[in-house]
């Protein structure tokens, strides 16, 4: 069974299927019931494309859902939050079912002294606000050189106008927020900190502008959830340090983005955290890669998918072994007195 999240509805429902159908699935699919529309296409190119026997677009809403997981199934396959992504687990541990979770966390971008400033703000901004920061791999929270933060928001200021324009609200380009209770819950976010870019919102149309805050601590709300919204904490930085042992002592992240251009810096930062992906002078693009296996680890999540991976996360690797009875050597079997040493050099 595949559950897919609201935010990328098509693409998070269809990759996981391809992989799926690869390697010989049947597939039962949950969509969420936040993208009706979505759901409306995807269903009718489902009908088209596959005999029901074969795979079967089923719409269902939380408790339905909760129904559909006490069933026994062959393998689990969930995009989402941490949340109910523990409680696929649990359902799915009741059968020894297998399980596949693709969850999320606080992706930290982190900017250092080297940075080309202008690569990374043009590029930030493309990945933080695309969806309207409603993406699973979004840069959560920067952490940027004390030495180079002002010019870094500066240039974050230009780039969400070059991007979106003066009036993001007007923008073809800028999405909303998929409803009302995350609108509620991104606008507390926005009553911290300093606003240096945007702030402005609409609530008849779930409109939050792409924004920018600084004077952030590790003890603010922001901090301590998920933004998946289109908010953008700014936090400073002297020492690597300091940074590696803050994303250490926080869940570990499914992405994590590193700007600067000394390889030792680059190595450092690989080797001393953990996170699902990592992206060196970019973000996100590691997502679009087929050639890279994409998933999480501890909190976000279990498991990867993605190009050949699709296909060994949908199958089982079988081993099977094929003797033959033109000769059966006597040293395998007891008695072993005497043989020992000859067994040991075949053992070597």
């Amino acid at each position: 069974m595949i559950l897919s999240p609201w935010n990328y509805p098509f693409q998070l429902l269809f990759a996981p299927l391809i992989g799926a159908v690869a390697a010989g699935n049947c597939v039962i699919l949950k969509p969420s019931p936040a993208s009706p529309h979505t759901t409306a296409v995807s269903k009718k190119i489902i009908k088209e494309a596959f005999d029901p026997r074969h795979v079967i677009l089923i719409e269902a809403n939380s408790r339905e859902t909760d129904l559909l997981l006490q069933q026994r199934y062959d393998y689990i396959f969930y995009t989402g939050g941490v949340e109910y992504g523990k409680r696929v687990m649990e359902a799915a541990s009741k059968h020894l079912t297998p399980v596949t979770l693709e969850l999320g966390g606080k992706s930290p971008c982190i900017i250092d002294k080297d940075a080309n400033i202008d690569i990374a703000a043009r590029r930030i901004v493309w990945g933080k606000f695309l969806n309207c920061g409603q993406t699973c791999v979004a840069p959560d929270y920067i952490f940027v050189h004390q030495d180079i933060k002002n010019d870094l928001i500066l240039k974050l200021k230009d780039e969400i106008i070059r991007q979106y324009g003066k009036d993001p609200q007007k923008s073809p380009d800028y999405p909303r927020i998929i409803h009302s209770g995350r609108f509620y819950n991104l606008m507390l976010l926005l009553k911290q900190g300093k606003i240096e870019a945007g702030g402005k919102y609409d609530e008849k149309d779930l409109y939050i502008a792409p924004t920018v805050i600084s004077g952030i601590t590790p003890e603010n709300r922001i901090m301590n959830e998920e933004i998946f919204g289109p908010i953008l904490p700014v936090m400073t930085f002297n020492e690597r340090e300091t940074v590696i042992d803050y994303i250490n002592s926080q869940e570990k992240p499914l992405a994590l983005y590193y700007f600067g251009k000394n390889k030792k810096n680059i190595r450092e930062i690989l080797e001393k955290t953990s996170s699902g992906g990592v992206c060196i002078n970019d973000v996100v693009t590691h997502l679009a890669n087929p050639d890279l296996p994409f998933g999480g680890v501890g909190h976000s999540g279990i498991g990867r998918y993605h190009g050949i991976d699709s296909f060994y996360t949908f199958s089982h690797t079988k081993s099977v072994l094929s003797t033959t009875t033109h000769i059966n050597p006597g040293i395998k079997f007891a008695p072993y007195a005497g043989k020992l040493s000859i067994l040991k050099r075949f053992m070597k």
